[in-house]
């Protein structure tokens, strides 16, 4: 579906629970010796370019490993995945993360973060423009159910009662924004405002980051299982991920092209949105440590505002050793 978010959803741990999308043919494997497998977050989009990059120019294979690559979906818990064996890693985001370790002992290490800053903001049309948290008050916005307690913290923060906006349910689809049936939205502003000028408007967005709600988005996560036992394996992976999104980012216009008739066939959206897309996202991850990086400002920022919702994170559930070998 072309209209599709990031999806924030609680984990049931006791059960293997989530149904893995695979594109038929488009595993990723390669002939390498030591098998590894990664779940992405979502369906195959510019979200996860670099990693695509990586398995077609080989990182993975000259790393050692034979990779398999899960793709996401609207059923795809990425948690559950790595819970049930299905895969090494995943990327999550860490508020669903951290809740599964603090109210149900997931056993989870976060080793890494694809987004320094989280993609998630408030889209507007650019003839009715909504730029601050301020400019919500007596407007209608619409919010995924998932993300309503996000959006209440950004508002707190920003010192503005939740009755002065308001928040109606939201389904991934801008056409009520176009409609004018709501006045803004809440979803992926790297690849939504594009969608918007395909159907004939502009759109403007804000990030929730940029208002206080600092928090990383695509965290790499792994079982403590994992991490004790394929150790070497993750960092070859952290390494070639790596060296894929730095070709992606040398020319973000180049690879989205290439994947059109592979990792991009069959989304529904454009290759000059997935361009689009790539673009929008470079300054969201990169960070002078490199893709992946975890500074402790950046740790800290996380924990202070998952906080604000309640889930009290700590610094344990943050193990930055792996990337000081990549």
């Amino acid at each position: 579906m072309a209209f599709h978010s990031n999806r924030r959803r609680f984990i049931k741990i006791a059960g293997t629970g989530a149904a893995v999308a695979m594109l038929p043919g488009l595993t990723g494997r390669t002939a390498a010796a030591t098998p590894l497998t990664m779940q992405a977050a979502w369906i195959n989009d510019a979200e996860f370019a670099g990693y695509f990059a990586a398995i077609d120019e080989g990182h993975y294979k000259a790393a050692g490993l034979d990779l398999t690559y899960l793709s996401g979906g609207p059923d795809v818990i990425p948690e559950s995945s790595i819970i049930a064996g299905k895969a090494d890693l995943a990327l999550t985001t860490p508020d669903t993360t951290i809740k599964a370790i603090v109210d149900q002992g997931a056993p989870f290490k976060i080793i890494g973060a694809q987004y320094q800053k989280n993609p998630i903001g408030v889209v507007s049309l650019a003839k009715a423009p909504i730029n601050t948290p301020e400019e919500l008050k007596g407007k209608t916005l619409a919010v995924p159910p998932v993300n309503v307690i996000s959006v209440e913290a950004m508002l707190a923060i920003n010192g503005i009662e939740r009755s002065d906006v308001n928040i109606v349910p939201y389904a991934y689809d801008p056409t009520p924004l176009i409609k004018g049936e709501i006045d803004a939205s809440l979803d992926f502003t790297t690849n939504v405002p594009y969608s918007i000028e395909q159907q004939g408007e502009k759109a403007t967005s804000f990030l929730l980051y940029d208002f206080g709600y600092k928090t990383y988005n695509d965290t790499v996560v792994v079982t403590e299982e994992t991490l004790a036992s394929k150790r070497s394996e993750l960092v070859a992976w952290l390494r070639a991920s790596r060296k894929g999104w730095d070709a992606n980012f040398a020319d973000p216009l180049a690879y989205p092209p290439k994947f059109a008739d592979s990792w991009f066939k069959g989304t529904g959206r454009t290759i000059e949105n997935e361009i689009f897309f790539n673009q929008a996202q470079m300054p969201l991850m990169t960070h002078s440590g490199g893709i992946f990086a975890m500074d402790d400002e950046g740790i800290q920022a996380n924990i202070d505002t998952l906080g604000r919702i309640g889930i009290k994170a700590s610094r344990d559930m943050f193990d930055t050793s792996l990337l000081a070998e990549i």
